[in-house]
């Protein structure tokens, strides 16, 4: 689930910029089964319902193994947006790219604040995607737009 318990808040909300998914902030008061893991639909769903594929990218110099530690970062924003995450259900995957168009390649330091920033990236893009979705026919639940 995207959002804290029964509520309409997303757990990626401090990351959020904007109001850009919605700006309702963290519920208060704090839902008691906030900390529940949501299995509503547990019945439903197989391993393959429960994958979310991602890319990030940056236009820095990064060598494959720093693209892969990037990827490594930015998968860490599915547990700031996602409850719970990393499950053994989860077919979760995040691809990183580079085009390499700043010409710099980030020392140590700036690299850092690239992988935090890539966390906090994923975190954001997975409630704008959960904020921007829109009911279809055969949906298992509803959208969050249309909750209430």
């Amino acid at each position: 689930s995207a959002t804290v318990g029964d509520t309409r808040h997303f757990w990626a909300a401090p990351f959020e910029m904007d109001d850009e998914f919605g700006g309702l902030g963290q519920p208060t008061p704090w839902p008691q089964d906030a900390a529940a893991p949501r299995f509503k639909f547990r019945e439903r769903q197989a391993s393959a319902t429960n994958t979310t594929i991602a890319v990030i990218a940056t236009d820095a110099l990064l060598t494959k193994a720093e693209a892969k530690r990037l990827a490594i970062a930015a998968h860490d924003g599915f547990s700031r947006a996602l409850w719970p995450s990393h499950t053994p259900l989860d077919g979760d995957l995040v691809f990183a790219l580079s085009t390499g168009t700043s010409g710099k390649t980030p020392l140590l330091q700036d690299f850092i604040d690239l992988s935090a920033a890539a966390a906090a990236t994923m975190a954001r893009a997975i409630a704008r995607g959960v904020y921007d979705a829109r009911d279809a026919g055969d949906d298992l639940i509803p959208a969050w737009s249309s909750r209430s």
